[in-house]
């Protein structure tokens, strides 16, 4: 079943490449951030605020809204970019990124920004507040859903695999959680530092319904998220597939540049004071495709 227009599939796909541009122009403001993650789930989270989630940016504490909770906190140079396009704040905000006295922390904070729904820092906690925000959310007898975006690098810690032990018990129907699987974390790829596979069979066996994805293709996310939204009595782990540093050639799949900005990452394709430009450069030509009217 299709679930996007084509029309719809050009929007997103012109309003996520905006997010990649501004995740980086706030990446080189700030001087200091996190790239890969944020531009391998700039897709996902066009799709989220753009499409997916019940919410309204000018009334952010509404009481209908579907809740969004970060677990991987250092990526929220993408949630952040996503939310002002969408009209949470004014977009010029972003270059205020990891600036004393910011709205836009190195991590969210609840009562800084409205909008976010949980301070996160502390990799492996988020699914943990998510299943219990769901379990409240049923017992009030909301009829909203509830999403948890997490790393593959943070299923390392313990306390990832209680919280999806305790969902399945408590057949959390309205929980997608949706993992961010680029196989890499800060030293190096997964299956080398700490294997997650067979990552769906783990979690079926704890009563999750499992659902993989291309982490670029909207028509699949949208398509994952309805099949999760329609599934009764159990919650959905949904395992989208990413290019970490996606729509920069010198970025993806590149361990190197998970906690580095333009301007701090290796060398080896491009000099650090060009890596900046050169990053801007391909999103908003599209890898070379069109011609930059910056040029």
């Amino acid at each position: 079943m299709a679930y996007l227009t084509d029309e719809q599939t050009a929007y997103l796909s012109k309003k996520a490449n905006e997010v990649r541009a501004s995740i980086i122009e706030s990446l080189i403001a700030a001087g200091s951030g996190h790239s890969a993650g944020p531009l391998g789930m700039a897709d996902i989270f066009t799709v989220m605020y753009f499409h997916v989630l019940h919410h309204d940016p000018k009334n952010p504490g509404w009481e209908g809204r579907d809740r969004l909770v970060l677990s991987n906190g250092h990526i929220c140079p993408v949630q952040y970019a996503a939310m002002a396009h969408a009209g949470y704040f004014p977009i010029e905000e972003l270059k205020t990124l990891r600036k004393f006295g910011s709205r836009l922390q190195g991590h969210p904070h609840r009562k800084k920004l409205p909008g976010i729904e949980t301070s996160s820092g502390p990799l492996g906690s988020g699914l943990s507040q998510a299943v219990g925000m769901a379990i409240a959310g049923r017992m009030d007898k909301l009829d909203i859903f509830f999403y948890c975006l997490t790393s593959d690098g943070e299923h390392d810690a313990g306390q990832t695999w209680e919280a999806a032990m305790l969902a399945g018990r408590e057949k959390l129907w309205n929980l997608i959680q949706i993992i961010d699987r680029n196989s890499i974390q800060i030293d190096g790829f997964t299956e080398d530092v700490m294997p997650l596979e067979p990552l769906r069979e783990k979690y079926e066996a704890f009563g999750w319904h499992v659902i993989d994805v291309d982490g670029h293709n909207f028509e699949a996310i949208v398509d994952a998220v309805e099949q999760g939204k329609a599934v009764y009595e159990k919650p959905t782990f949904i395992i989208a597939h990413t290019i970490p540093g996606k729509g920069v050639d010198f970025m993806e799949r590149k361990f190197e540049w998970h906690g580095n900005p333009p301007g701090k990452g290796p060398e080896d394709r491009v000099p650090k004071d060009k890596q900046g430009t050169e990053a801007l450069r391909q999103l908003r030509t599209l890898g070379g495709k069109i011609r930059s009217e910056h040029e």
